[in-house]
């Protein structure tokens, strides 16, 4: 890989703070594309637009969804930008280039009754089941990202308000606040299964060693509940994130509002809920409406 893309890749991480699995997406289309540039016989500083959009062909006769060829341009781009800053007389090939539309596709969420059940199954009197049981709570009840999840660390707790203080996407750091359930979660866990006894960290999530939980290791502690969980399947930390965005809007919370605990810069991005919570609106319509149900 070129200087400059390492150094782009540094970039990122330092300053704008993207996560492990960000990262390697960036840099598994970093690694895609200097394939491309080998196979054809080019180098970064002479790609042109028309090899712009024979690269846009190439994505697409590998039979890639519309989102991943969207994502893998976006890469580009934001790296070119980023080498014009450093070197003047770079050009960005793909600032031109048409990007090609995103897939649209409805959230997947859990229902409320399915919820119930993942927190029924795990345990509350073992030291594993307090943790899980936290990132259960924590996840659900704030819709955080796992990436801001395994890096709470116990400073970040109010447990007054309560509370808590994520570092989010671009560095940008938001409070987000949670309920009952999950605040008497996290003080029965602290209390017995304190991190604190660990003196090399502060992180407040850690794993059967004692060492901070990683985002692979939280996906772990979801896929072993689910298959406990009867009637549940396919879980993964956004869908829990798809469900509290969902269940927030079904019970009345505002757009605006949930834009802001999500942490997202667009209203666009927090306005797909809207369509999945139509299902809500229609079953409450059916069942308060006089003429919405005929009778036989």
């Amino acid at each position: 890989m070129e200087e400059i893309q390492q150094a782009y890749l540094y970039m990122l991480k330092v300053e704008r703070h993207f996560s492990d699995h960000t990262l390697k997406s960036y840099h598994d289309d970093l690694e895609q594309f200097n394939d491309f540039l080998n196979q054809e016989y080019l180098s970064l500083a002479n790609f042109e637009y028309k090899d712009a959009r024979n690269y846009l062909s190439f994505l697409y006769s590998k039979n890639l969804k519309r989102t991943s060829v969207s994502r893998k341009i976006s890469t580009l781009r934001s790296f070119y930008e980023y080498w014009m800053v450093q070197d003047k007389s770079v050009i960005n090939p793909f600032i031109q280039l048409v990007h090609p539309k995103k897939e649209q596709y409805l959230p997947h969420f859990f229902y409320e009754e399915e919820m119930e059940a993942l927190f029924k199954t795990v345990e509350q009197d073992l030291k594993k089941g307090l943790r899980d049981r936290v990132i259960l709570e924590l996840l659900y009840a704030t819709g955080i990202r796992v990436s801001e999840l395994v890096n709470i660390k116990e400073q970040d707790l109010d447990m007054n308000l309560p509370g808590v203080k994520v570092l989010g996407k671009g560095g940008k750091e938001r409070f987000i606040p949670f309920g009952e359930f999950c605040k008497q979660s996290i003080e029965h866990y602290l209390e017995t299964f304190s991190p604190k006894k660990n003196t090399e960290h502060d992180y407040l999530l850690v794993n059967m060693n004692g060492a901070p939980i990683t985002e692979r290791g939280v996906r772990y502690v979801l896929n072993d509940v689910v298959k406990r969980t009867a009637g549940v399947t396919d879980i993964h930390p956004h869908k829990l994130r798809h469900t509290f965005a969902t269940h927030m809007l079904n019970q009345g919370a505002d757009l605006r509002t949930v834009q802001s605990l999500l942490g997202h810069v667009n209203l666009s991005t927090t306005g797909r809920y809207t369509h999945v919570t139509n299902e809500q609106l229609k079953k409450v319509y059916l069942n308060a409406h006089p003429r919405a149900k005929k009778e036989n």
